[in-house]
Order: C-alpha cells, then sequence, then structure tokens
C-alpha cells in the first residue's frame, strides 16, 4: 500500500488495535483473533519483545487487508528500522520532528501523539498524518470537538480512555481514528488461550465505531 491507501484504509476500518504483549508467541493468534471481528489495522509498540522482528514476520505473513504499523517509537533509528521491517504507518506517544521527517521521506504515514493545541499543531505542520491525541483518558471526546474549530483540517487519533462502550462519543466529536489497546485485548482471554473473546469485542468495536460514523455523516 501506498501512503495515501494506507490512510484511507485506517479512515474506512477506523479502529487502531495497540499491541502491547509479554508473551510474542502469541501475537499472530491475537491478530488473527481481532481481524476476524474487523479490527484489521494492528499496531504493534516497541514494548513487545523482539518487536521489530514480529513486525517483519507479520509483515510476511498477514493478509493483504489488513494494515500493519508500529508503535512507541521514539527515534530515527526505530521508525527506520520498523519501516524496513514491513509497517505501513509508524506511531509515536510524543511529537519528535525528527521521526516525523524520518516516515515522510520513507513515505510512510506518521502519528506522533501530542496533547496540547501548540504541540498538535506543530505536528501537522511539520507534516504528520494523523495525530495522535495521547493521553486523552483525562481530555475526553469535548476536547475533540474544541479543537475542530480552528484546526478542522487536522486529522486525529484519540488513545487512551477510548473503550469499547464509549468509541461512538469520540467519533461523534470528530476522531478520524481510535486508537484501543486494554478494552479490546482483554489480558485473561489472551493468557487463556480463549481467542474468540477478542473476536467478539473487535466486533463490537467495530460496530459502534461504524454505527457513530455513518450517523455522522
Amino acid at each position: 500500500m501506498t501512503r495515501a491507501q494506507v490512510l484511507d484504509r485506517i479512515a474506512e476500518l477506523g479502529v487502531v488495535a495497540v499491541i502491547r504483549m509479554q508473551d510474542p508467541r502469541k501475537l499472530a493468534e491475537v491478530v488473527s483473533a481481532i481481524s476476524a471481528g474487523g479490527v484489521k489495522a494492528i499496531e504493534v509498540t516497541m514494548s513487545v519483545p523482539n518487536a521489530v522482528a514480529m513486525i517483519a514476520e507479520l509483515a510476511r505473513t498477514l493478509p493483504g487487508d489488513i494494515v500493519l504499523g508500529a508503535g512507541t517509537v521514539t527515534d530515527v533509528g526505530t521508525a527506520r528500522a520498523v519501516i524496513d521491517a514491513g509497517a505501513r504507518f509508524v506511531v509515536s506517544p510524543v511529537l519528535s520532528l525528527a521521526v516525523v521527517a524520518s516516515c515522510s521521506e520513507a513515505g510512510v504515514a506518521c502519528m506522533p501523539g501530542c496533547y496540547t493545541p501548540t504541540e498538535i499543531f506543530t505536528a501537522w505542520s511539520a507534516g504528520a498524518d494523523v495525530v495522535k491525541v495521547f493521553p486523552a483518558t483525562a481530555l475526553g471526546p469535548k476536547y475533540l470537538k474544541d479543537l475542530a474549530g480552528p484546526f478542522p483540517q487536522i486529522k486525529v487519533m484519540p488513545t487512551g480512555g477510548v473503550s469499547i462502550d464509549n468509541v461512538g462519543e469520540w467519533v461523534a466529536a470528530g476522531a478520524f481514528a481510535v486508537g484501543i489497546g486494554s478494552d479490546l485485548l482483554d489480558k485473561g482471554a489472551i493468557a487463556d488461550g480463549r481467542y474468540e473473546v477478542l473476536t467478539e469485542r473487535a466486533a463490537r468495536m467495530t460496530a459502534n465505531f461504524q454505527k457513530a460514523a455513518a450517523a455522522r455523516r
């Protein structure tokens, strides 16, 4: 996929699964389970052991309808490594202008993490494709509505505090997409190998996002 195609696909899907897990042997099963429920934008964070190698393996084996990205990328060296491994989008919890520039040079979508209006505008002006509003937990959906006043052109993706039950509020407030981790990826179910729980939660999340997106249109 080209950079533009990746962004179009994420806009279509709306939900980015943020995967942080300590047992990489279960990563493929987790991705398969949530993709079966419709969550097909996958962000493998650098907190996953051997994350770059796991991204490379997934890039070789995942179906073509899944968009694979890397998360918790905070420096240029890591950005280059995950891009070389096959990540089609790069997400960070912070704003690093060097990482944004590196992704732009490589033709890969970049989503830096920002909190304040100044950070958000700086990221967008520097060439970020989507601004990850993080941590969104303490901000709430109204923050996105307030941002849309002066910055209607900026695509924002709240992460942190987004759940299956409240995703509609974020979409109604103007979210381009949402990032979700713990509320989607039930740790107990993963530990017990009950991957059908993840599929069911992914299906609910996808349905709630799409319903809210249709209402917004």
